[in-house]
């Protein structure tokens, strides 16, 4: 009797490690670029993730209006505002608490889309991975959690 309640007891432990984790493994929210110059809010959207620049250091053009996609591929695309601009979508949770891949990243800067997948390190830090092919061609970009909003 005393084995089977030091078994329960073990398990309700590693049980609510585990809960611990994954509430602790959450990479949605508000996040700072590695360079800082803009924050990206990360959010599930059905069920992926996926997020959108909503603060940008630098928001104006140099005729004073909103800075817009101007290096998309697509013609029609390139007047729509970088600010609120969706750059994230598609990526799926792997399963292990840590990481979520399968998804794409928009560099506004380039116009280009590439792979990606995050990586949460922990709490506060993220890697987003984007890569042609495999993630072995490509670059990684640290991400910070913001504390606040910027611009508000």
């Amino acid at each position: 009797m005393k084995t089977r309640l030091n078994l329960l007891t073990a398990l309700a432990v590693v049980l609510s490690f585990l809960s611990v984790r994954e509430a602790y493994a959450d990479p949605r929210g508000l996040w700072n670029t590695e360079d800082d110059s803009a924050q990206v809010q990360l959010e599930s959207c059905g069920n992926a993730l996926c997020g959108r620049i909503v603060w940008l250091e630098e928001p104006l053009d140099d005729n004073g209006g909103p800075k817009t996609d101007t290096e998309n591929p697509e013609p029609e695309l390139r007047d729509r505002p970088i600010e609120g601009l969706k750059i994230v979508w598609g990526l799926q949770d792997s399963g292990n608490g840590e990481t979520w891949e399968d998804g794409k990243v928009y560099d506004p800067q380039s116009g280009k889309t590439y792979n990606a997948k995050v990586s949460l390190e922990d709490q506060e830090t993220l890697e987003l991975r984007g890569y042609v092919g495999v993630p072995l061609f490509g670059r990684t970009s640290t991400w910070t959690r913001a504390e606040n909003p910027r611009g508000e």
